[in-house]
């Protein structure tokens, strides 16, 4: 076995947007990090978000404001965003975006040069940024520039198995090289999460395969952090069913903005029947619910899903203003979107709950470890509003690289402990050596047929329980896996850890599930259709049986005072 030893002041787990930020300002006030990813940079999930980047700019209705994007935040989270977390994001957004802007990132803008701003969803103005239909690829692509120019130390294609933790105090973490199976330990003052969701965990998923397994879920609970609202998964209206291997890719709810409609079988286009006044523009959450309920009542598609039509939209529309939908239909399907309408059917897309953390520096209560992105919670409650998961890379990856860098400066010495760095060698061992009959990759589509039918869009008790159940029996059969790495790299015991993960994110979100015995925002509950005041609070979960409701705090006076219905007609939908 090669193990190689790395030491850097803060370590930073994922590739992606919120920890190439971190990484950014670390290496800007000269601390020493260093930057891990499973994948490579330039191909992080970041570089799929489509649609856009809020900030109250108020270069396009000049009445906006931090405290009305605070306003509409709280409203579309039904009231599950911590009030603290929304005022931090929407008060220092426009400075996330003037960072992009100097390190050189091609919004779109104006004749006269103002960066342009479009609707998305409940926002009550326009103040959605973008870049065509590819704002995530471009802002992706502007950190690993900006990166690279500060040589910050990147390793790709390397697998963090384990933070290492001595008392409750990070010292590092562990992990292989998925190629040749070299062991990393790395020594760190300070580890910065920002590994991603869980929507893997589902069947279909706008992740792709071997990215949001659950990763930073599993690896906060074992170094002692715990789990906020891990049941609140935003299931987004539009995800392929075909090919297979990519059944869950997105088609940007743009198509439904400049004009698509939704029909089901038999040709009836039935958001008349959910949402006669906005239709096909009504909110992520009533319009999956809405595909959802069709297909459940037989009235769905031969594949089990609704269509949606763009065909009467003249050309130049659909290649201006939707090339990327129009591209990936043909890539994947060879279909012609101007003649043919797609196949869809709700798709989990994005984990709004995520590791507990505090909303000042994003401390997750374990000393020097923080979690950002998508792997972090606080922002979105119930229901995120499109367009502000991007905003919040820069401002929190920004916060928390600040906050890591005086983390490390004020230690007098870092305490490591052996026996935490065994158990994690241990660990791989005992995976390397496992010549069990159950296989991996079998194991993780039984984990993810169970949260597809137990736990997807609608959910009751009875299901809720069955699942939990079928986990059990799962859980049991995945201490007899066997992990054979052969010539083309590691990436079977890679597959044995995002099962572990899977498994643990799993059991987090159907806890949490049962626990929120009411309707509200994406979680709803067949056997409890409305929503419950008392349940306003979070459900913080910290291993098996272990779930603590936490209170919020209220609405700020100024904010509630700016809460309302705010209409999407005319609008691109989140």
């Amino acid at each position: 076995m090669t193990e190689q030893q790395v030491a850097t002041s803060v370590l930073v787990i994922g590739t992606g947007g919120s920890g190439l930020r971190a990484a950014i300002e670390l290496a800007e006030r000269g601390v020493d990090v260093l930057v891990v990813g499973k994948r490579s940079k330039g191909d992080a999930h970041t570089t799929l978000a489509a649609g856009g980047i809020n900030a109250a700019l108020a270069t396009m209705d000049p009445q906006d404001s931090w405290q009305q994007h605070a306003a509409d935040t709280i409203k579309e989270s039904y009231l599950l965003a911590h009030p603290d977390t929304v005022r931090v994001v929407t008060q220092n957004a426009a400075r996330g975006i003037e960072d992009l802007e100097r390190w050189g990132m091609p919004f779109a803008r104006e004749a006269d040069g103002r960066i342009s701003q479009r609707f998305f969803g409940a926002h009550t103005y326009r103040r959605t940024a973008f870049a065509g239909d590819y704002t995530g690829l471009e802002i992706q692509r502007t950190l690993v520039n900006r990166a690279a120019q500060l040589d910050v130390r990147m390793l790709e294609n390397v697998y963090i198995t384990r933070i290492l933790v001595q008392d409750n105090v990070v010292f590092g973490a562990y992990g292989f090289d998925l190629d040749n199976g070299t062991r990393y330990v790395i020594h760190a003052d300070s580890v910065i999460l920002a590994a991603g969701g869980h929507t893997r965990i589902w069947r279909r998923t706008s992740s792709r395969r071997d990215e949001n397994t659950g990763d930073s879920f599993r690896l906060a609970v074992l170094a002692g952090g715990r789990i906020r609202d891990p049941e609140l998964v935003q299931f987004h209206p539009s995800g392929l069913l075909e090919p297979e291997n990519a059944a869950g890719t997105l088609v940007s709810e743009a198509a439904r903005g400049e004009g698509g409609q939704l029909r089901n079988a038999l040709g009836e286009r039935f958001m008349e029947r959910y949402d006669p006044e906005r239709m096909e523009l009504s909110t992520r959450d009533r319009v999956a619910l809405a595909a959802y309920t069709e297909i459940k009542a037989g009235r769905g598609t031969p594949n089990g899903g609704v269509w949606l039509d763009v065909s009467h939209l003249p050309r130049e529309t659909i290649m201006q203003r939707l090339p990327r939908v129009y591209q990936t239909l043909l890539e994947l399907q060879m279909l012609d979107i101007t003649k043919s309408p797609i196949e869809i059917a709700p798709t989990a897309h994005y984990s709004m709950g995520g590791v507990w953390v505090r909303s000042s520096d994003h401390g997750t209560g374990v000393e020097g470890l923080y979690a950002i992105g998508e792997a972090a919670s606080g922002l979105h409650g119930a229901n995120r509003l499109g367009g502000n998961s991007l905003i919040e890379l820069l401002v929190y990856g920004r916060i928390v690289g600040e906050a890591a860098a005086e983390y490390s400066a004020s230690l007098s010495a870092q305490r490591r402990s052996a026996g935490a760095l065994a158990e994690a060698r241990g660990e791989v061992d005992e995976l390397l050596a496992a010549e069990g009959p159950e296989n991996v990759r079998a194991l993780q589509r039984s984990l993810r047929n169970t949260m597809t039918e137990h736990a997807g869009v609608v959910r009751d008790e009875k299901g809720l329980l069955a699942g939990l159940s079928e986990l059990d029996a799962l859980e049991e059969r995945m201490k007899n896996v066997g992990v054979h790495p052969d010539l083309a790299g590691f990436q079977d015991l890679a597959h044995a850890f995002d099962l572990k993960s899977s498994a643990l994110a799993c059991r987090a979100t159907l806890e949490a599930a049962v626990e929120r015995r009411e309707t509200r925002g994406c979680h709803n509950r067949s056997d409890y259709p409305e929503l419950d005041e008392s349940m306003r609070v979070n459900l913080v979960w910290s291993g098996r049986g272990r779930i603590e409701r936490e209170a919020l705090p209220p609405v700020p006076a100024e904010i509630a005072a700016l809460m309302r219905e705010v209409s999407s007609e005319g609008k691109l939908v989140e």
